[in-house]
């Protein structure tokens, strides 16, 4: 199975080279944006909007950093150490887990749209890292799975409105180039922490208290940083937005 996902990784990586610079949009006229070659950049393929994205990288990556803390695996592995959990139960806990995920993902939307994309991240992300950080204070295994399934709940509202906002605050051009910078971010910063994770997560469920707090530092600065940037249709009065 690893060998091959690695594969289809690598077909994709000869799919993705192939295409050519007209994919790229580089303009709107009168709301209809355009594709036609792009003027090369000079660096990740990014010119106006670099400094903006390299910032939000940096705050996407100390998130994915704090996640690889937690993730599905090592709290799997967590109840099965704390509470004797069998595989089968794990099972149906993150089943049903990923269904409320994917639910609060769809939901982000109308949330955005009422209270702003950064508005959106922030709010609904602090709650659910004060849930996380409270998973393994609980004093039994129902109350355990009842918190984990709140935060699920909530947990990736901000993954479609972080995606929605760094496109929204780029040049048009630049879109493609500044999601492969922050996926690239995201990337490294996931791998880096899980090669502490294990060891954390076996002394006291102590990766939760690190994964939560560093994620409410991120929730802090990503606030401070852009909230006085909001997206360019947020700028516009209500009957002029899409």
């Amino acid at each position: 199975m690893v060998i091959g996902y690695a594969g289809i990784g690598g077909v994709l990586l000869l799919l993705f080279t192939g295409l050519s610079r007209r994919v790229e949009v580089i303009s709107e006229a009168g709301g209809a944006e355009t594709a036609k070659p792009a003027a090369p950049r000079r660096w990740l393929g990014l010119g106006a909007s670099r400094h903006v994205v390299f910032k939000l990288s940096g705050l996407f990556a100390l998130d994915a950093f704090a996640g690889g803390f937690v993730g599905q695996s090592l709290l799997a592995y967590w109840f099965h150490l704390r509470y004797g959990v069998e595989p089968a139960v794990l099972g149906s806990i993150f089943f049903g887990a990923n269904v409320l995920a994917g639910i609060s993902a769809l939901l982000a939307s109308r949330m955005a749209a009422r209270f702003g994309l950064v508005n959106t991240m922030v709010l609904t992300h602090v709650p659910s890292n004060v849930l996380l950080i409270l998973v393994p204070l609980m004093p039994n295994l129902p109350l355990a799975i009842a918190v984990l399934l709140a935060r699920f709940s909530i947990s990736q509202m901000d993954v479609p409105t972080r995606q929605s906002y760094t496109m929204a605050v780029v040049a048009p051009d630049e879109r493609s180039a500044a999601a492969g910078v922050a996926n690239i971010a995201r990337t490294i910063g996931v791998s880096v922490s899980q090669l502490l994770a294990a060891p954390l997560i076996a002394v006291g469920g102590l990766s939760f208290f690190v994964a939560g707090g560093l994620k409410l530092v991120y929730d802090y600065a990503l606030y401070k940083r852009f909230a006085a940037l909001p997206a360019a249709e947020e700028q516009a009065p209500p009957r002029q937005r899409r």
